[in-house]
């Protein structure tokens, strides 16, 4: 598809859908997506910087139990607020993201806004802080962070990589391309964000599992 969806793009998405977008869509996309993928870049011959630049709405992926969501550009406020099993990889957001978040993962290879993760219970995300800023954007109360080590985080490291080399073949990412290419260098900027109620252990014998 091309040219600019309106609200709800994707939304209640199912098993064996997937819907590629190049253009942009404006708020709740994939609310209560449950399976499927939703792919959303730019156009090839955008004149613009990808990922310093919107490419989603507001309140996107709200309440989704399950499948997949690749957008190429920033998303808006609330992303992925209540998701409980979706995989989700933006390149910015807004303020509140993964906010009161019970599974699932994110990934944001961008900045974000403040309060990222409040009331977040169950999932984890990953959040490049390439200003090294992060600390003071995201709500303290539920969730700890940790960076990303070779020696202590194996599993998230293959597991990060794989869903940057995902995102870059799904919407022809600049940035993430950028990133992997980089990937010993640039790991020490991202962050493992959890639920203080959830073991770290338990994190990563669950992406074993999944391997």
């Amino acid at each position: 598809m091309l040219g600019t969806a309106g609200q709800s793009f994707g939304a209640w998405n199912v098993k064996g859908l997937h819907l590629t977008l190049e253009g942009d869509a404006n708020d709740y996309v994939a609310k209560g997506m449950t399976a499927g993928r939703i792919v959303i870049r730019h156009p090839e011959r955008a004149t613009y910087v990808a990922r310093d630049t919107a490419i989603i709405g507001n309140t996107c992926l709200y309440g989704a139990t399950g499948g997949e969501l690749f957008a190429a550009g920033r998303a808006g406020e609330r992303f992925a607020v209540r998701n409980s099993g979706a995989t989700a990889v933006i390149e910015g957001a807004g303020d509140h993201c993964c906010e009161y978040m019970t599974g699932g993962v994110v990934a944001v290879i961008g900045d974000v806004g403040v309060n990222f993760g409040a009331g977040m219970t169950g999932g984890f995300a990953y959040v490049l802080d390439i200003e090294r800023d992060f600390v003071d954007r995201y709500n303290h109360e539920l969730i700890d962070i940790h960076r990303i080590s070779p020696e202590t985080m194996e599993s998230h490291l293959h597991h990060l990589r794989r869903l940057l080399s995902r995102h870059a073949e799904l919407t022809g990412s600049v940035w993430a391309g950028e990133i992997l290419e980089e990937y010993r260098d640039m790991l020490p900027r991202f962050w493992l964000v959890k639920p203080k109620a959830t073991e770290l252990g338990s994190l990563i014998t669950s992406l074993r599992q999944a391997a």
